[in-house]
């Protein structure tokens, strides 16, 4: 759906994003990076808001800048909220179905059924000037669905969601990409992007460091040691049954003396290694555990190598 390639984007002497080449398709990928990594300059060049410095990019096979084709399978929830605050939700997300074109029947029927899907329904009539943030996350969202698009991208659009409407939100997200649409989310919280998927865009400071699933990933940093903790009330025994396994860089006992800690070079065999100990030497573990094992110690790796 998207082909980034070489892209870069410059504001005079800044640089928003820098040789960028990706590809974006079907599913749910994430876009990931802190504040002013260069994500919504991406965003904005993917939906036609700003042309390349240098590069191309295209969507659909065309160039997207202020081009009416690639708008109309496209939807956008931007991150910064710009409504009429004196309508209600229904009246504004009708009124944007009007605009697209479609005739009073059918806005009314179509708009109905976005806010429906987001969950609205029963606050709909209200003006959006008492929403909640995350009632007009929704409602953002609902307007970017109306016209059934192929390509939906959304810059930060779990904030101010609480724990419940993100779920709902998660999971509306998950039956949109089942049913083949394409899903680009823009976010810096990590713990909840690895909720929602595995496909990956990492950025920081304009460039693109890494693309592709979580554990694919993860395998680009495995120079650095993989920490593993062993909950187990035979902590010494589990290191003598362990000891002799290849790529162990270090193993100490926790505190509490119930846990054997190890940093390991080659995870996978590691675990494979752990198996055979569990099954066929009777060892008794109560718990596994690795901090390494996660996109927020991946982006951390990743961005001080």
């Amino acid at each position: 759906m998207v082909v980034a390639s070489q892209v870069s984007r410059w504001y005079g002497q800044v640089i928003g994003v820098n040789d960028v080449t990706c590809e974006i398709g079907p599913g749910i990928t994430a876009l990931l990076g802190m504040n002013g990594a260069g994500k919504t300059t991406l965003i904005r060049l993917i939906t036609g808001q700003l042309r390349p410095t240098t590069g191309v990019l295209t969507v659909f096979g065309l160039q997207p800048f202020a081009n009416p084709e690639v708008y109309r399978r496209m939807g956008y929830c931007p991150e910064i909220d710009n409504f009429y605050e004196h309508y209600s939700g229904r009246d504004f997300v009708r009124y944007l179905a009007r605009l697209d074109g479609m005739s009073a029947a059918k806005a009314a029927s179509r708009t109905d059924e976005v806010i429906d899907m987001v969950g609205m329904t029963e606050r709909a009539g209200r003006r959006i000037a008492g929403y909640s943030k995350g009632m007009r996350q929704r409602i953002k969202l609902a307007q970017a669905m109306l016209h059934d698009p192929d390509l939906i991208l959304l810059d930060e659009p779990l904030n101010g969601l609480d724990p419940v409407g993100r779920r709902e939100f998660m999971d509306l997200l998950h039956g949109l990409a089942e049913n083949g649409k394409g899903i680009l989310v823009s976010s810096h919280i990590l713990f909840e992007v690895e909720q929602m998927t595995r496909s990956l865009l990492l950025l920081h400071r304009g460039r693109l460091l890494a693309t592709g699933d979580l554990g694919v990933i993860r395998s680009l940093i495995d120079k650095h040691p993989h920490q593993i903790r062993i909950d187990t009330d035979e902590p010494r025994r589990a290191a003598e049954l362990l000891a002799s396994v290849p790529n162990i860089v270090s193993m100490k006992f926790d505190r509490s003396g119930e846990a054997l800690e190890l940093e390991v070079r080659e995870p996978a065999a590691f675990y494979d290694a752990l198996s055979a100990a569990i099954l066929e030497r009777g060892l008794l573990v109560r718990g596994l555990s690795s901090p390494d094992n996660n996109l927020e110690s991946v982006f951390k790796y990743l961005v001080e190598a």
